[in-house]
């Protein structure tokens, strides 16, 4: 089974309004059972109940008034991207208040009509700087991205 584009745009309103209201059973039911949601901050879950637990127990503890645009989607077979904008206020003890910003692209892997696997490319930096981190903390953070990305 192909996805539309219609499909696929009504799965993107589906995904970001899931995240926006923090509505973990919602977001994990447009996913497969094993599916996978691979997060640039908090890493990779995998199944309905870790996902459902990520953005409950990370996303919204970490932060709240989310919003999340998707635009420009296109879908080829069963993979999907779109490019995105995305906020958040967060609530870490050392940003509490502070708002973060920044564009990424998010690609849409299907079985089905379901996502398999969600995945997305987007500046890491850019969101701790505005979080006023110690350069130090955004150097480590940096090297750990690069080298995850040289042992893959």
């Amino acid at each position: 089974m192909t996805i539309s584009i219609d499909q696929f745009q009504h799965v993107l309103e589906e995904f970001t309004a899931a995240v926006e209201s923090g509505n973990g059973d919602a977001l994990a039911r447009l996913f497969c059972e094993s599916g996978c949601y691979e997060d640039g901050f908090y890493g990779s879950f995998s199944g309905r109940a870790e996902i459902k637990r990520m953005l409950e127990e990370h996303f919204w503890s970490d932060a709240h008034r989310f919003k999340w645009l998707m635009s420009d989607p296109v879908i080829c077979d069963q993979i999907g991207y779109a490019s995105y904008r995305f906020s958040y206020t967060s609530r870490l003890p050392a940003a509490t208040g502070k708002v973060v910003e920044f564009r990424g692209i998010a690609k849409f892997e299907f079985h089905g009509s379901e996502i398999q696997c969600y995945s997305e490319v987007f500046n890491t930096g850019v969101a701790l700087v505005q979080l006023g981190f110690e350069p130090l903390r955004i150097r480590r953070h940096l090297e750990k991205k690069a080298a995850e990305l040289r042992a893959n």
